[in-house]
């Protein structure tokens, strides 16, 4: 399935890229050790981990809601034809993500909502587009949600020093200037109701902005959680995290926070990177948690 209805709400999976992302384990998740992943492998494998290779998988996809009469659109990968000098994997792509997109029903005009989780570059991509020269909003009808903190934090002008180094050049510039220059950003912080059924909320660490996406409709919950873990690993070790948290010690403590909270009111975890399923719903297991059982989307 590419759709699941969640209470009053709609869910569509979108897929921009699915494969390795030519980083092993101990690298993308600096302290995890070889013979954690090795214990784990009948899971994680074939679907998050490469057992031949043993480079980590991973997907950029944006979730589709429809609720309340609204499109709204949750992340937007990496974009094409974009300069990204650091980020190679991510530099001068040409997918089909808009395609794919009218595939499940959404031109550009339609969208109502942009909600980027935070401000990295596999995440904002597709909120502008390459039209003669300079970039646009891809998406000239929608209000942009951007989280106050990350914008202040990813401003070149500020100076701040960051973890990601160099690997978030020009994002700035070509993804988040544009749409904020347009007057389509509405910067938010601590919470933002978006209408009965979402609720945005702040979730630091990965970085200062990072932000979850929270839906309850009637008996249904699920939690849209960007980068607050980049493979299901951490489910099984929720105190592992990635190279890429600004504030390691705080992403740590919302990873646990959050997740404890998905586990005990059976909330559906939908992370931005997770291939396969795209998300699970999970339950506590010794000191972390489990995968209770995956998302009811198609593997890709």
């Amino acid at each position: 399935m590419r759709d699941i209805v969640l209470g009053d709400v709609t869910v569509t999976r979108v897929m921009e890229f699915t494969g390795p992302v030519g980083i092993r384990p101990d690298e993308f998740f600096p302290g995890s050790s070889g013979e954690s992943w090795e214990k784990h492998t009948d899971w994680l494998a074939p679907d998050f981990l490469d057992p031949d290779t043993g480079i980590c998988l991973a997907a950029l996809q944006t979730w589709v809601l429809r609720s309340e009469g609204r499109t709204i659109l949750v992340d937007t990968g990496a974009g094409n034809h974009k300069e990204r000098p650091y980020s190679p994997v991510w530099s001068h792509l040409r997918t089909d993500f808009l395609g794919n997109l009218a595939r499940a029903g959404v031109r550009p005009e339609d969208v109502d909502l942009v909600i980027n989780t935070h401000l990295h570059v596999d995440h904002v991509g597709w909120n502008t587009y390459l039209d003669d020269g300079s970039w646009v909003p891809t998406f000239p009808n929608a209000t942009y949600l951007l989280p106050r903190a990350d914008f202040d934090f990813w401003n070149p002008a500020n100076g701040h020093p960051s973890r990601l180094g160099r690997d978030n050049q020009n994002v700035f510039e070509d993804s988040v200037t544009p749409v904020h220059d347009a007057g389509l950003a509405l910067l938010w912080e601590g919470s933002h109701r978006i209408d009965a059924n979402l609720t945005l909320e702040s979730a630091p660490g990965h970085t200062p902005g990072s932000s979850v996406l929270s839906l309850a409709s009637g008996s249904d919950r699920a939690l849209f959680v960007g980068d607050l873990l980049h493979s299901p690993f951490q489910f099984a070790s929720p105190d592992t995290n990635s190279c890429f948290c600004e504030d390691p010690a705080e992403a740590a403590a919302t990873r646990r926070r959050l997740l404890g909270r998905a586990a005990d009111t059976r909330t559906l975890v939908l992370p931005a990177h997770l291939g396969g399923h795209g998300g699970a719903e999970i339950t506590r297991e010794g000191d972390g948690f489990a995968v209770r059982s995956w998302a009811p989307f198609s593997r890709v």
